[in-house]
């Protein structure tokens, strides 16, 4: 199974908005370039909703039904370990191996040594110049990231392995390294893929980790010139590897975007243009804040469901920030009261929420809030779905022209 040139995540948690997502794509298909959706959804987020992987499956599937969507999709095993793998193995054909919490983990003496001998017969350091120099594949280089990454990406082999082992439909594989403290540097993603060669892992996308805040549903935050600088060295190391390693010649890059870093896609456009490459970006959870939009424009009763599930996600911030406390960057005493929002029309409520930095009252803390607030609405249930439902035009205008302003930005 080969995954196009350009992909991307369009996560949906409540499984209404198949549609109104590949309304954009078939946008883009119109202009000529072809875009490939993958429903991401993670363990943690099916737990948080009571959802399963088999209703996201069953949603995407009617969802191209009704669309007539022709091209290829996938649903995506989002962010799994080996605990969680099982239950998503049945209905999901694309699986992001997050193996972060392996990174620096010991391993048996006998595994570094043989992977060590396996670097000394591929590794030609004078195949790698510019952008590797030679000083930074000396053994104790080598031997320095093996400590730190093997332990990950043979995580990742047995993960692979028992997808493999477990289905008989051929599936697209991500490692994900992106959820660490630091980005890789050039000669450890090297050496990363050097590992991944060596376990003969058939990996489709790579998601390093970069430079900078990629906070939820906000833009990026850091020095964009680093960034782009790190991008392509990332994109010139994938393409040694291929050549040199023998790895599958679609390998790509996967940005886990956290939603809306509309600062880098000029930046990424022009890299990927510029060496004729692909690209993966995982959006997720932008659909949800869109899903609020809608009901806001709505007014009324979709407009008092939105500020209830403000007030609701004010009173529980330190339940809803802490598992995602990495990626925000909230100040509680920049958050509007509740009983201020509760008088506000629609434009006051959108204004605070829709992620425009030129607007005077856009609030990104309110965002990012209410960006991991869809536990609230989880558990609202039936009034919340009945309300997707109702006002299911105005929402899907806001989900697939957010979605297509993505796609013109990067890939258009």
């Amino acid at each position: 199974m080969q995954l196009s040139n350009y992909s991307i995540g369009i996560g949906d948690r409540f499984g209404h908005q198949g549609v109104a997502q590949l309304a954009a794509l078939q946008k883009a298909a119109a202009r000529g370039v072809t875009i490939t959706p993958v429903w991401n959804k993670s363990h943690r987020e099916h737990q948080i909703i009571g959802s399963s992987p088999t209703q996201t499956r069953h949603s995407a599937d009617a969802a191209v039904k009704m669309s007539g969507w022709r091209g290829d999709y996938f649903v995506d095993a989002d962010h799994i370990g080996l605990q969680t793998v099982a239950g998503f193995v049945t209905a999901c054909d694309y699986f992001t191996l997050d193996v972060a919490d392996e990174i620096g983990r010991v391993v048996a003496e006998e595994q570094a040594e043989e992977f060590i001998r396996f670097c000394e017969h591929n590794l030609r350091p004078a195949h790698f110049a510019p952008d590797i120099a030679a000083s930074d594949l000396i053994p104790g280089r080598i031997r320095k990231a093996t400590r730190q990454y093997l332990g990950a990406v043979l995580k990742a082999a047995e993960i692979y392995h028992f997808v493999q082992n477990s289905r008989q439909e051929p599936f697209v594989l991500e490692l994900s390294l992106d959820e660490t403290h630091s980005p890789q540097q050039p000669c450890e993603l090297l050496l990363v893929l050097a590992m991944v060669a060596w376990q003969k892992l058939p990996l489709d996308t790579l998601a390093p980790k970069f430079c900078g805040r990629f906070n939820k549903g906000v833009d990026y935050r850091g020095d964009i010139e680093q960034f782009a600088r790190e991008f392509e060295q990332d994109i010139r190391v994938i393409r040694l590897a291929i050549r040199e390693f023998g790895l599958k010649p679609n390998l790509k890059l996967s940005v886990h975007s956290g939603s809306d870093k509309f600062a880098l896609y000029p930046v990424m456009r022009t890299v990927i243009q510029r060496h004729a490459v692909g690209l993966h970006l995982k959006t997720a959870g932008t659909t949800w804040l869109e899903e609020l939009h809608g009901l806001a424009v709505a007014g009324g009763a979709g407009l008092r469901l939105c500020q209830m599930i403000y007030e609701q996600s004010y009173q529980r911030f330190g339940e809803l920030t802490a598992p995602y406390a990495a990626v925000l960057d909230i100040d509680p005493d920049l958050l509007p009261r509740p009983e201020e929002v509760k008088r506000w029309n629609a434009g006051e409520f959108i204004a605070a929420l829709h992620h425009d930095p030129a607007q005077p009252q856009f609030n990104p803390h309110l965002r990012q809030l209410l960006h991991v607030g869809y536990k609230v609405a989880a558990e609202l249930g039936a009034t919340f779905l009945d309300a997707l439902k109702f006002y299911a035009e105005p929402i899907a205008e806001r989900v697939s022209s957010n979605l297509f302003n993505h796609l013109e930005m990067l890939y258009l």
